[in-house]
This record gives structure tokens, C-alpha cells and sequence, in this order.
């Protein structure tokens, strides 16, 4: 069977198991990148307020795809997932619709949002440097100075592929232009103290063992690391770094988002709304602060008192829907300057 064919079948095989369950009064079908435990909570109060009931399909991979092959008889109202990556993506699939809500457009600043409505922020998190508390003394930093040969063999990091390194030079590309960018990220390969490898966990994992000094991290894994019960050895790894938050006397520091889109054929349009304004609220985005570890977008929110005790975070105001355009552009840098390869200088 070809691959055309395969895909057919497929299509047709979710569509005759979803037709007959998509569409239930009362309820709200989420398909969901993040981890249960992450958004029950939410979830409870949702169902709490409204009497909606919430139906989740959680997977690490492929929902969009799931979706798009479900075609009509998706039964997915909406999608929550990480990255502006992601979140374009399923628009550029076109999987999603618009939503079209003055209560979000009220509680969510339009850099957090699509401008045509088809993705909307609901977290924040900073991409930042931890750095060893033993071995750098400095409390400041840019992301230019990553490129700097004094942090050479220092410097620990993910894959330059991964969705959050990729938004990060997608981000370079847009405030400094492409040559700059690329300069910079031969720099700050060349800066490597190894091959990029593992998850943000494990480059503080690094920074304690001393494989490096630098390294680049999303800002609630710091606080995940800081109250793992189950695995107290990250307590250890947190305990060994700080965070410095990159470019905080100019531009401020690279932001991306945790988000929902309404799925192009939602059969529960109504409650998916709901759902997606409830996520809006102060209410919500209290919780999703004091869980996650995350920032709110929703202003007047506050981040919980962990957060808030890393220091203050200037985020870089630049749309995220513009950094954005050059996600292509950088995944294709990222392969040019072969940054995976690590140090070749």
C-alpha cells in the first residue's frame, strides 16, 4: 500500500470512530501537548464554573497531524500547546480558526496573540542562562556575549533543532538582522563545552558537574527542578546555578508561549470558546503561574513567589508572531553553521 493510500485509509478509519462521539452537549474535547498534571487543575476550575465537561487526548507528538487527517469528524475543539513554533504550525497547517472574543482580545496583549486570531498565549516563559554560582561571577548578560571566546568550552545547550533554541535564533534573526545572526551563532557554537545534547534539565545537570559554566534554559525548569520531590538529585542541580536574564538594560530577554488554538472544525464551538476565555482570566492564568512555573500574559497577574524570586524579567516586546516569519530561516542557519556538530574552532 502507498504512502497516499496508507493516508486515506487512515483518514477514513478516524473519521468513522470519531463521527459518532465528536459532538456532546455540555462538553469540550482538548487534544493537549501538556502534561496532565499540568493543566487538570485548570481544567477543574473550568468544569467547576461552567458545568462543562473537559475530554483530553494527551500525546507527545503528532496531534496536528491526527487532526488534519480526521478532517470534518475531528472530534478536537481546540489544541494546547508550547512554542510559537507549534502554535504557527497549526495555523500554516490549517487545522485551526479564529477566535474572534473581546474577552480575550481584552485579557491577552496583542503581542501574545495571532493578529488574525488563529493562536493566542496563555503562558510565557523566558529563555535565560543559568549560570554557575561557583564559577561566574557577573549578574548580567546578553545573548550577544554568548558569541564572546571568553566563555569558550563553557557553554552547554539542546539541540540547535529543538523548538526553543530555534525560536531563540529565529529571534536574533529578527532584532539583528541575518548576518548578525548567523555571526553570532558560529560564535556561540564554537563556545560549546559540548555537542548539544539532552534537555534544559540536563545542561544544569552539566553546569554542576562541571562540564560547563553557561547554559541555556527555559525559566520554569528552574522552578520544576527546585520542588522535584521525586527526583531530589535535580534539587541539587538547581541549587547550583542562577539565573541571568539575557539583555535586561536593552531589548529585553527572548520570550515564547505556552498557547491554544479552536480546531478548524470544532464541533463544540461554544464551549471551545469558553473554554479558551476561561484560560484568559486572572482566575486561570493564577493557577497555570502558581503550577508551572510559567508567567502570566493576562496583565495584573502576578507570578507566583518562586518566580518572582529569580528577579524581575524584562521580556523583549517584539511580536512573537515576527519572530515567527524566521523560524524557516533559522532552522535552515542552524544546518548551515552545523551548530550540532558542536565546536569547530
Amino acid at each position: 500500500m502507498n504512502s497516499l493510500a496508507r493516508t486515506s485509509l487512515l483518514a477514513a478509519l478516524l473519521a468513522a470512530t470519531a463521527s459518532t462521539a465528536a459532538v456532546a452537549d455540555g462538553e469540550v474535547n482538548i487534544y493537549s501537548y501538556r502534561q496532565p498534571t499540568l493543566i487538570q487543575p485548570l481544567l477543574d476550575a473550568f468544569t467547576a464554573e461552567t458545568g462543562i465537561k473537559t475530554n483530553v487526548i494527551f500525546a507527545s507528538e503528532g496531534l496536528e497531524e491526527r487532526i488534519a487527517a480526521e478532517g470534518a469528524n475531528s472530534p478536537a475543539d481546540v489544541l494546547l500547546t508550547v512554542d510559537i513554533g507549534r502554535l504557527d504550525g497549526a495555523k500554516q497547517a490549517g487545522i485551526t480558526q479564529p477566535v474572534v472574543s473581546e474577552v480575550v482580545a481584552n485579557d491577552i496583549p496583542a503581542a501574545f496573540r495571532d493578529p488574525e486570531g488563529h493562536w493566542i498565549g496563555l503562558t510565557s516563559r523566558a529563555r535565560i542562562v543559568y549560570a554557575s554560582k561557583d564559577r561566574v561571577a557577573q549578574d548580567t548578560i546578553t545573548y550577544e556575549e554568548l558569541a564572546d571566546p571568553k566563555w569558550k568550552g563553557k557553554i552547554c545547550t539542546r539541540s540547535g533543532q529543538h523548538v526553543y533554541t530555534i525560536g531563540l535564533v529565529a529571534s536574533m534573526i529578527a532584532n539583528k538582522g541575518s548576518e548578525e545572526a548567523e555571526k553570532w551563532l558560529v560564535g556561540l557554537r564554537d563556545n560549546l563545552a559540548r555537542k548539544p545534547s539532552g534537555n534544559d534539565r540536563s545542561q544544569v545537570q552539566g553546569i554542576m558537574n562541571g562540564e560547563c559554566d553557561l547554559a541555556l534554559g527555559n525559566t520554569y525548569y528552574m522552578g520544576a527542578m527546585m520542588t522535584n520531590e521525586k527526583e531530589p538529585e535535580q534539587k541539587e542541580w538547581a541549587a547550583s546555578a542562577k539565573i541571568l536574564f539575557p539583555n535586561a538594560g536593552d531589548r529585553g530577554s527572548h520570550v515564547n508561549i505556552s498557547g491554544v488554538v479552536m480546531a478548524k472544525h470544532a464541533p463544540n464551538k461554544d464551549n471551545a470558546l469558553k473554554l479558551v476565555e476561561f484560560l484568559t482570566t486572572g482566575k486561570a492564568q493564577k493557577i497555570y503561574a502558581e503550577a508551572n512555573f510559567e508567567y502570566p500574559v493576562t496583565p495584573g497577574v502576578e507570578p507566583s513567589s518562586l518566580v518572582k524570586s529569580w528577579g524581575e524579567l524584562k521580556a523583549d516586546s517584539l511580536p512573537l508572531s515576527d519572530v515567527a516569519k524566521f523560524r524557516k530561516e533559522a532552522s535552515e542557519l542552524v544546518d548551515k553553521v552545523a551548530f550540532d556538530e558542536g565546536p569547530q574552532s
